[in-house]
């Protein structure tokens, strides 16, 4: 049986990082009120580059760093809620930009799902024998889309991209997932509303276009079903919690990471956080995290690791991958 293998870990973040006493010269807030309620003490912001540039230098140090030819490449995907525009699509961009002329490219949106959903579109294509090579990205540019004057979501958001190289293999790989959505919650995380102002148009807007959250809301959703999603992977493929090396989740607050380890009955030690000096970066933060572990040293081959995105939509999802 066809397996996706994840050959390559890389990632580009934005020069510029804000700490949170920066942040406390802009609305009233401060580093222990920001770093005791998320874990977040810095994030970096784009002051130049959008979410193609960022994808496009990912990837650029992807087909580098593994030798690849553009023209080898199959397929393109980038999650994404913050496109640089609604067509070309950021996955077009990418393709334009480093020349894989041979690529299907598109965008997912599924907002902090939005990497897992990419990777688990990537391996269908790949187990169907239609794609042996593709460059599955996570990218954000969260800072276009917040009110820097909200207190509540400007000390959580943040830029980056990180991708992975997936490829047709014999072994390991996206061992199991566990994916699923609840459209009745959205309105819990909503952002980037675009007013229709054709001139027979009567509606009027539901939100200015930046990020609205419930905080908690989505604290209650994340602790509730993500430890259910990461359970559900574990009984249907016999692996004990033992058994994993690492518990990479999205970076959207420390404090529901450690409560999820707490009901996994996990220890802490096993769940690589990064949030600290990167801030949430939505669909950007899983594949983030992944390349600053094996810049660590830490990925190596035969590990099995689980990945859980969870998020806007409300979205989530769970998958267990052997490198």
């Amino acid at each position: 049986m066809i397996k996706t293998k994840l050959v390559g870990f890389e990632r580009v973040l934005p020069s510029l990082s804000v700490t949170n006493d920066d942040l406390a010269k802009l609305v009233d807030t401060s580093d222990e009120w920001i770093s005791s309620r998320t874990g977040i003490r810095a994030r970096h912001i784009t002051t130049d580059q959008n979410t193609s540039d960022l994808c496009i230098g990912t990837a650029k140090k992807l087909l580098e760093k593994a030798g690849w030819e553009s023209e080898s490449v199959d397929m393109i995907i980038v999650g994404t809620v913050t496109p640089d525009y609604s067509t070309p699509s950021t996955a077009c961009m990418v393709q334009a930009a480093l020349g894989c002329v041979n690529a299907m490219c598109f965008d997912i949106s599924a907002a902090c799902s939005g990497f897992i959903y990419s990777l688990s579109v990537a391996d269908k294509f790949i187990k169907s024998k239609t794609v042996k090579r593709a460059i599955v990205l996570g990218a954000e540019t969260l800072s276009k889309i917040t009110d820097w004057t909200d207190r509540t979501t400007c000390v959580l958001f943040a830029d980056g991209a990180g991708g992975v190289l997936v490829e047709a293999a014999d072994e390991g790989g996206i061992l199991y997932e566990d994916i699923h959505s609840d459209g009745s919650k959205g309105s819990s995380l909503v952002a980037g509303y675009r007013q229709n102002e054709n001139p027979y148009y009567k509606g009027e807007a539901k939100s200015r276009g930046y990020i609205e959250m419930n905080g908690r809301d989505i604290f209650a959703f994340a602790t509730r079903m993500v430890p259910r999603s990461i359970k559900a992977v574990l009984e249907n493929t016999d692996v004990g919690a033992d058994e994993i090396k690492y518990f990479v989740l999205h970076q959207a607050n420390k404090r529901i990471n450690e409560l999820i380890a707490r009901k996994l009955k996990v220890s802490e030690d096993k769940f690589y956080s990064n949030i600290d000096h990167t801030g949430n970066t939505s669909g950007g933060s899983i594949p983030i995290a992944l390349a600053e572990m094996n810049e660590k040293g830490l990925l190596k081959k035969g590990d099995k690791i689980i990945l859980s995105g969870f998020g806007g939509g409300l979205t989530w999802g769970t998958m267990l991958i052997e490198l």
